[in-house]
């Protein structure tokens, strides 16, 4: 299908469950609340070799906030329930609780609940206490600038990770311009999170490799310096690729993410759009990149 001039490749992109979280943080200015965002958000590209997946969802102003502090919405993925929790603990304790000012609270309204303040409580070495705010219990712990304020039960709930955007452009710029907006438009969508660097991937991967140790590798077939030496899956003229990875608290927001991304990449001189599958062994979701464009 050509749309805007771009082709757009009859395939799917094939996702696959993983574990949810969002967490708000909190802090007397904006610039600490992003600072400890970008920290706690810091190394969680890929399950694969991170641990998480992880990005910020959105900034949050004073009248969305539980304390009416400046502050941001971050959601982090795990593979597993126990995965996700042992990374809610740690990347609150080592990067929220340590910044100066901040407070961390519970951002989801259902699902499975796991124990993030009751855990990090006993930092305070017994002078921790305890509050009820309607149902909901916190942690006072006390910190050198005060208390660091964190709930005790965190939700988590069942998500979607690896939905994609492929790009192929006929060079850097081209493709570097279409990757950029496509992920400025996806930002707009509540629920999703690219969690890449700026949320471009350059060094996309495939599934094995010819290094028996390696469970993934460099995605051969769409790498243009390997046109000549492998089954090439690029046209002639494309020099560039960038992918974009997005991961969801359900199917919709990585759906709508997706078209968002596909119609801001249209809108850019590039040769085509696809996405990566596994000729569907690796996910339960496909994301049919036509079906999209046609409900957009």
């Amino acid at each position: 299908m050509i749309y805007n001039g771009v082709e757009i490749e009859d395939t799917y992109a094939e996702a696959f469950s993983m574990w949810g979280s969002r967490i708000v943080v909190t802090a007397d200015t904006r610039e600490w609340v992003m600072t400890a965002a970008a920290s706690a958000t810091g190394f969680a590209t890929s399950v694969i070799g991170c641990g998480c997946e992880a990005g910020v969802e959105s900034e949050l102003d004073e009248s969305q906030t539980p304390d009416g502090r400046p502050g941001a919405s971050i959601l982090i993925f795990g593979v597993s329930r126990s995965g996700l929790e042992s990374q809610l603990i740690s990347r609150i304790g080592q990067s929220i609780m340590t910044c100066p000012t901040t407070a961390c609270y519970n951002g989801l309204d259902d699902g499975e609940q796991v124990d993030v303040g009751g855990k990090l409580k006993f930092f305070g070495d017994s002078y921790q206490s305890s509050k009820m705010l309607g149902n909901r219990r916190f942690w006072r712990i006390p910190v050198m600038d005060g208390e660091f304020l964190v709930e005790q039960k965190f939700c988590i709930k069942k998500g979607v990770g690896g939905g994609n955007l492929l790009i192929i452009s006929k060079d850097v710029k081209s493709g570097l311009e279409a990757a950029q907006r496509a992920v400025g438009a996806m930002k707009k969508v509540p629920g999703a999170i690219m969690p890449f660097p700026g949320g471009v991937v350059r060094s996309g991967s495939k599934v094995g490799s010819t290094y028996r140790f390696l469970s993934a590798s460099t995605n051969t077939p769409y790498c243009p310096t390997l046109k000549r030496l492998v089954k090439t899956s690029l046209p002639e003229k494309a020099n560039a690729v960038y992918e974009i990875v997005i991961d969801g608290l359900d199917e919709r927001s990585v759906r709508d993410a997706m078209g968002r991304g596909l119609l801001a990449a249209c809108s850019c001189d590039i040769l085509s759009v696809t996405a990566g599958n596994y000729g569907g062994n690796l996910g339960q979701y496909k994301f049919h990149l036509l079906e999209i464009l046609k409900n957009m």
